[in-house]
């Protein structure tokens, strides 16, 4: 039979209630922590700055694949198509005035079918 292991260290053995503690003081620290680095709130992407709108084209708001409203759609197309020039908004960074002119653009007229 093997012979039984002792301990040769001094130290005393952590008991439940001192690993809890070290558990809270880490993840209070890690809180902390992590409200120092989210600061920044009011831009939700964490970037210290906002990116500059710029004038662009119509070749460079084109590259960006805006959909075109051909109004057959109904209601929900109309909203749908509202939400991807929205998304094709943020993703061009265009002044406002070229915005509006570009959106305006996307859109196609057609007769209705039925008065």
């Amino acid at each position: 039979m093997p012979p039984k292991r002792t301990l040769t260290s001094a130290a005393p053995a952590m008991n439940r209630a001192a690993i809890r503690q070290l558990i809270n003081d880490r993840v209070a620290a890690a809180l902390e922590a992590q409200a120092a680095n989210m600061a920044n709130t009011g831009n939700t992407n964490r970037n210290p700055e906002q990116p500059v709108a710029r004038k662009c084209s119509h070749k460079e708001f084109m590259s960006c694949q805006p959909f075109n409203f051909k109004g057959l759609e109904g209601t929900v197309g109309l909203i749908r198509w509202f939400e991807r020039t929205e998304s094709v908004f943020s993703r061009s960074n265009c002044t406002e005035d070229c915005k509006v002119k570009f959106a305006t653009g996307n859109v196609t007229a057609s007769k209705p079918q039925t008065l």
